[in-house]
């Protein structure tokens, strides 16, 4: 049978009865874990009980094929059904896995760990066909999945959070589960002892410190706010950023305005372009990049990426301070955005 992303959860919460063996596979490693554990433990709680569990890799497995079925059939000496695991399959397995399938004995619980495996992926094929098998897709989660973890993991932990950390949190995750959830892990302990995780304590144990401030010094001078650009760069002076990163942040900043502007002279609405930027701009910053892109001409910002250029070889060629040589660069660009050079 065929179980859906989307109904993956329930599935692997209660499965049928009569299921005999399952495929956990795709993309997301650290989901396809999470859900064949949960799933393995619906028939023995304690995954590391080694008289109810086998649990061996696929290596293994090809290395001595009879052994699927052995351990598929052995009795447990403790009472009730046993869980055999094999991790890392592929469609190296799928002969083995289809002689266990076509003359099952003994009642327990297969489950097969794999990555990403296409339609047309015998194994994939094999366990989708059988009535008393399943194959479970694990895809990374969407926001509105993502966002139900959060709160759910957080509430778990007795916190709930704020909507604008929720988005924040969001916006930083969701590659793999595993991630997700050694993160929320983090940001749990760091809110012990409150009732409620903000913005602030997200930012504080997810966020790329020098990576944030340095954005924000890019948007500064891209606005031509000399007062929040001066307090930026103080702050990435405090925290020891390099200026050759402050640098290479402003001009991968300026280059993302360079593209979104020959866009829109192609005939691409402003907020389509903006939607192709890779990666995606964090929400906290739309605003002021769509306004900087309505701001500056392609003209002018080939102007400030080649002061970019030219800051950059100085830091690297003369013995002039990197400090002042990109706080300068960086103040000659937010004047060009007031229309005063």
């Amino acid at each position: 049978m065929i179980v859906k992303n989307h109904e993956a959860d329930r599935f692997v919460a209660a499965p049928p009865k009569t299921l005999a063996a399952a495929l956990v596979y795709g993309p997301d490693a650290g989901l396809v874990q999470e859900r064949a554990e949960k799933l393995a433990r619906q028939v023995v709680p304690d995954l590391t009980d080694p008289f109810n569990v086998a649990d061996f890799n696929e290596t293994a497995l090809l290395a001595d094929p009879a052994r699927l079925a052995d351990e598929a059939a052995a009795i447990s000496m403790m009472g009730g059904r046993r869980v055999v695991r094999v991790r890392g399959a592929t469609n190296a397995s799928a002969e083995i896995f289809e002689t266990l399938l076509s003359n099952i004995k003994g009642d327990a619980l297969v489950v097969a760990e794999a990555g990403d495996l296409a339609k047309t992926a015998a194994l994939r094929k094999l366990f989708e066909s059988q009535n008393h098998a399943a194959a479970i897709a694990c895809y990374p989660d969407s926001a509105r999945d993502l966002a139900d973890v959060v709160r759910d993991g957080l509430r778990a932990e007795g916190l709930s959070i704020t909507p604008d950390a929720l988005e924040d949190a969001v916006s930083r995750l969701g590659s793999d589960r595993g991630v997700t959830r050694r993160e929320l892990e983090k940001l749990a302990l760091y809110a012990r002892g409150q009732d409620k995780v903000t913005i602030d304590d997200v930012r504080a144990v997810m966020g790329d410190e020098a990576e944030a401030r340095s954005e924000a010094a890019s948007d500064a001078a891209g606005t031509g706010d000399f007062a929040r650009l001066d307090r930026e760069l103080e702050r990435l002076w405090t925290a020891d950023v390099a200026p050759a990163q402050i640098i290479r942040s402003a001009m991968g900043h300026f280059q993302k305005l360079l593209m979104v502007r020959e866009l829109t002279q192609r005939g691409e609405p402003l907020d389509v372009a903006l939607k192709k930027l890779r990666p995606p701009l964090h929400f906290s910053r739309a605003a002021s990049f769509k306004a900087q892109a309505q701001r500056w001409t392609g003209d002018r910002l080939g102007e400030a990426l080649d002061l970019l250029l030219d800051a950059e070889v100085q830091t690297r060629t003369t013995g002039v301070p990197a400090e002042a040589v990109t706080a300068r660069t960086l103040m000659n660009i937010a004047a060009m955005a007031k229309g005063r050079a």
